[in-house]
Order: structure tokens, then C-alpha cells, then sequence
């Protein structure tokens, strides 16, 4: 079996936790206890170095630990700095060194709403009435991980994010978290004819911000072929997938694990359906030679706006028709439903979060999720 870990948030609230516990009591605490909110547990997290800077302020460090996750935040330190304040709300949280930027929410720091809830919870737990803290949480290693990431395609710069929507680290590539993916979706199916299948965090985040039913959203991570089939057989009616254009394009060429170390064809199926809208042969081939998928969209739209054409709506809206003809042939593939199978709609974003396509299929479901 695998094991679980815990998400960057759950170790950022463990040191400031530490830290504030320095401020109050003047004693290192060496385990932090932090009640996780998603799920209703509390984690003990150990604490490396708790140090007093000064009479109002303290650092405290702990280490990441997400299980057996691959992720590249193994062991990374986290800090959080504490200072005590004399005016304003109980807790501020900023976010320092390693904190990656928003770049699309005027450089606000990538700590997300989980984060921002668990930090703010647990502390103000610990604060007596009129007593107010600032919080920055450091993390050193963050701006060089960062380039190993895909952060900047969602406009995340100069470090990592604080994302999540649990505490609980599960690995994204094992048959283990399949289970629990599987798990998921059964207890929803048993509930909604309608779901939206969300890649990752970004896919969760901007649905809810739509307006879609948080109840309705089912996180898939790469396992997106043996989901749409366990949807299938469960009865689920309609299945609206979600997701960075960069990974679900991939199902437009007949990719259904979208792990890169897997398969990709990410080029050669924006390069495909170029040359099916009928785009230059120089085109074609600077579309094909872009290093990422959105180097490639930011190449169509240059052409856009140079020229007044229209290649961004028809490329994609024809990947995204495509996706769902795959995806219904996936389906129909697996399934003893005969012509009943699930239905399918796409809808693809770029890295600012912002729509791209939907396609007709997604449109239709859109209407009765919101």
C-alpha cells in the first residue's frame, strides 16, 4: 500500500504554529497537532528548529512530507515567521521568498483559500481576544522547484503555490489513489445523473468559481480513461471534462492516461488539426517546433490579431468536438450499455484560468450545472 502524506498548507501551518507558540509560552514546540478541516482530523507534524528573532517575532521549520507522492516538494523546508501586531484583523498572511505571485490577481501571493482557512483557524484558536499576528510563510527552496513545475502556465511566478482543497497528500499515479478516485465518484454517481470530471486543483478551483455545484465536481488526476468508463458503468448520464487545454488535448489523440512519462502528442495533435482548419505550411510547422502547448496558443493568437483571422476558435473548437467524439468511442468501447452510454462535453482553459473553448455538448451541460 501507499502512503499518505500531507499537502504544503498543512506543513506552512505546523511552523507557524510553532512559531506562535514560541511567542506566547517562550518554549520550542518540537510536534505541532493541526486540525486538517478537510478531512475532519488533526495531523502531528514535526517541527525541525523553532528560534525567537526578537521579542515580537519568531521563525519556526518544518520539513514537507507528501507520502509516497511523487512530488518534487519532498523534504523541502518550509519557515514560517511570526510577529505580533498592534492594530488590523487577528491574522495576516503574506506570502515570502519561494511564495510564487498570481500573476492574473495583481500579484497577490499563491496561497489559496484552503490554506488561507486552515492557517486562519488554527491560529486564531491560539490568539486571546485583541491579540493580532503576521504570517509569512517562506519557503527557500520555492523559487528554484518552480521551473520544474507547470506553475507558470497557470501564472504562478517565482515560486510554488499553496494549493489544495485537503491536507491529505494521496499519490497521483498509483493504482492506491485511483481507488480513492474511484471511491469518489461512486458516492457521487449514486446521487447526480450529471458530473464534471476536473484534471487538477486549477480545474476544481475555476469550476467552483463558475458557479458548478462543488458536490458535482470529481477529481481525476491522470486516470481519466478507467473514470469515464467506472462513470459508465455506474449510470452517470453526462460527464463534462474540465480541464488545462495542455493536458486535455491529449484525449483528441486517443490519450486516456494523461501522465506525460506515459504519452504525449500534444504537438502533433494541435499540428494535426491546424492542418485540417487549413492553416500554412510555415504555420503548421512553427505550431508543431512551440516547446509547450501554450507557447503554441500564444502563437495562434498572435496570428489572430495580426491578421484578424479566427485559427484560436477553430483549432480548438475542433479539438474540442474531437475530444468528445473520442471520448464517447472510449466509452462505447468499454460498455455493455450498448447506445446508452454516457455523454460527453469538453471545455479547455489556458493558463490565466480563462476559457478557451466549450464545446457544443459542454455548452448544453453548462447550462444545467450553473
Amino acid at each position: 500500500m501507499s502512503r499518505s502524506g500531507y499537502t504544503l498548507p498543512v506543513f506552512a501551518c505546523a511552523a507557524a504554529i510553532a512559531a506562535l507558540h514560541w511567542l506566547r509560552d517562550r518554549q520550542p514546540l518540537t510536534l505541532a497537532s493541526i486540525d486538517l478541516i478537510e478531512p475532519a482530523q488533526i495531523a502531528e507534524i514535526p517541527i525541525e528548529q523553532v528560534a525567537g528573532l526578537s521579542e515580537n517575532t519568531a521563525l519556526a521549520i518544518t520539513r514537507s512530507d507528501p507520502g509516497d507522492n511523487l512530488d518534487l516538494t519532498k523534504d523541502t523546508p518550509i519557515w514560517a515567521l511570526v510577529e505580533w501586531r498592534e492594530a488590523g484583523e487577528a491574522v495576516i498572511i503574506k506570502g515570502g521568498e519561494g511564495i510564487g505571485r498570481q500573476m492574473n490577481a495583481d500579484d497577490k501571493p499563491a496561497i489559496y483559500a484552503y490554506a488561507q482557512r486552515l492557517l486562519r483557524e488554527n491560529l486564531q484558536r491560539m490568539l486571546a481576544p485583541g491579540e493580532k499576528i503576521t504570517v509569512t510563510i517562506i519557503l527557500p527552496e520555492g523559487r528554484s522547484l518552480a521551473v520544474r513545475t507547470s506553475n507558470s502556465a497557470f501564472g504562478v511566478v517565482e515560486g510554488l503555490s499553496l494549493l489544495g482543497t485537503t491536507g491529505i497528500s494521496q499519490p497521483l499515479s498509483t493504482p492506491d489513489q485511483l481507488a480513492v478516485f474511484r471511491t469518489e465518484l461512486q458516492n457521487k454517481a449514486s446521487r447526480f445523473e450529471s458530473l464534471v470530471f476536473c484534471i487538477g486543483e486549477n480545474g476544481l478551483d475555476l469550476a467552483r468559481k463558475l458557479g458548478i455545484n462543488p458536490e458535482q465536481l470529481v477529481k481525476t488526476a491522470n486516470w481519466l480513461g478507467p473514470m469515464l468508463v467506472e462513470a459508465d458503468l455506474l449510470g452517470v448520464k453526462e460527464i463534462l471534462l474540465f480541464g488545462y487545454h495542455g493536458k486535455l488535448m491529449k484525449l483528441a489523440g486517443g490519450i486516456f492516461h494523461t501522465h506525460h512519462y506515459l504519452a504525449d502528442g500534444r504537438r502533433e495533435i494541435l499540428a494535426a488539426h491546424c492542418a485540417i482548419a487549413g492553416l500554412k505550411s510555415p504555420d503548421i510547422e512553427a505550431v508543431f517546433n512551440s516547446a509547450t502547448a501554450e507557447a503554441a496558443l500564444t502563437y495562434l493568437k498572435s496570428l489572430d490579431a495580426s491578421t484578424g483571422s479566427d485559427w484560436v476558435n477553430q483549432v480548438y473548437s475542433a479539438i474540442a468536438e474531437t475530444i468528445d467524439v473520442r471520448s464517447q468511442e472510449y466509452i462505447q468501447s468499454h460498455s455493455e450499455r450498448g447506445t446508452g452510454v454516457t455523454v460527453c462535453g469538453s471545455i479547455l482553459f489556458e493558463r490565466d484560468r480563462k476559457i478557451i473553448v466549450k464545446s457544443k455538448t459542454a455548452g448544453l451541460l453548462m447550462g444545467k450545472l450553473c
